[in-house]
């Protein structure tokens, strides 16, 4: 069952950051929490639903629309229940519980102390009726516990953002496949062989499906997808976790939008899983592994740039195509890639809108 994923966003925040984080929110959320001023706003961006917690305690709000228009003021909206109960001992739970058998939509449970055995109990006790078990998390880690816990998780979690990489993290780890990035064809019109350099095995603890792979280019704007060892051959048995993702200079797209060196990887972080359609998820790194070995510079061009990667040279590397992947060792001028664009000027990994780079 898809879990539902709510944004808190800090009443502190900038508008305008405010309005760009609730614009992420309205495509990747099931809905946001938000300070009485900003209900305005939340609606105008198109999210689904809208928490406000005030004096009187927190309104569920749901806001009406018309086709794709939304026609609901905030005084119009549907107004539903929702409570926030914060466990500290099993009177807070027996609380909860009774919410539940009462019917209240949602239950915001916050566990300040214990986080996964509150959870179990309530989830064991409540999962199945009409309330809504919500956790409040206070990382990404402890919203994925959350959804684990007792093997069924809790409903959803509510997890706070301050800026739209947070939400898109959010959505690619906890909603696999909800979150995409656009991919287009580019046309290889250089191969050649270099010498010997560090090049990066990242090990994933996924097991990824053929036109699965992470994109990687020599350019932050220009990411190449590269498949993951997916495919039977001769010779060595395939890898389906790993990908084989070129120099330690390379970039890589990571969750939340920013850019990683494949020399800055380790076990434990997280790298951007994308598949043919653009469908992404956030995946752990299991292992990271560098050897010396030889190269491969790949040209292609998309609209008036090119873009660039270098890759290991060798038959079991492939490139994602728009019907299929090929081995970097069979690619030809002409043949067609898929690329991902991505706005160039990085400030360790973060995008800086206005900065002039040269990258080449």
């Amino acid at each position: 069952m898809d879990k539902q994923l709510w944004i808190k966003i800090p009443g502190g925040l900038d508008k305008t950051l405010k309005r760009s984080i609730l614009a992420r929110c309205g495509e990747l959320c099931d809905g946001v929490m938000v300070d009485p001023g900003d209900v305005h706003a939340a609606v105008e961006a198109g999210v689904a639903g809208i928490l406000v917690e005030g004096s009187g305690g927190i309104q569920l709000l749901k806001p009406s629309r018309a086709g794709s228009r939304i026609t609901g003021e905030p005084s119009e909206a549907e107004t539903l229940g929702a409570v926030k109960v914060t466990v500290r001992g099993r009177g807070d739970e027996l609380k909860a519980l009774e919410y539940a058998r009462t019917g209240v939509p949602m239950i915001l449970v916050e566990c300040p102390d214990w986080k996964v055995i509150p959870l179990e109990n309530l989830i064991a006790e409540a999962h199945g009726g009409d309330s809504k078990l919500i956790a409040v998390a206070g990382s990404l880690g402890e919203a994925e516990t959350a959804l684990e816990t007792l093997e069924l998780g809790v409903d959803g979690v509510l997890l706070e953002a301050s800026s739209p990489g947070d939400v898109e993290s959010a959505a690619e780890t906890l909603r696999p496949g909800r979150m995409r990035v656009s991919l287009v064809e580019g046309v290889v019109g250089r191969v050649e062989a270099l010498g010997r350099g560090a090049r990066v095995c990242v090990d994933t603890c996924d097991l990824l499906a053929p036109g699965m792979g992470c994109l990687v280019g020599s350019r932050s704007s220009g990411l190449f997808l590269v498949e993951a060892e997916v495919h039977e051959n001769p010779h060595v048995e395939p890898r389906p976790f790993r990908v084989n993702a070129g120099p330690v200079s390379s970039y890589i797209l990571a969750p939340g939008g920013r850019t990683q060196y494949l020399s800055e990887l380790k076990a434990g972080g997280r790298i951007l899983i994308v598949d043919r359609e653009g469908c992404a998820k956030s995946s752990i790194i299991g292992r990271v592994k560098i050897e010396v070995r030889p190269l491969l510079l790949i040209e292609a061009v998309e609209g008036d740039e090119t873009y660039k990667v270098i890759l290991q040279n060798a038959e079991t590397i492939r490139l994602v195509t728009p019907d299929g992947s090929k081995s970097v060792s069979e690619l030809k001028p002409g043949d067609k890639v898929l690329l991902h664009r991505e706005e160039g000027g990085r400030h360790f990994g973060a995008y800086v809108p206005g900065e002039t780079i040269i990258e080449r």
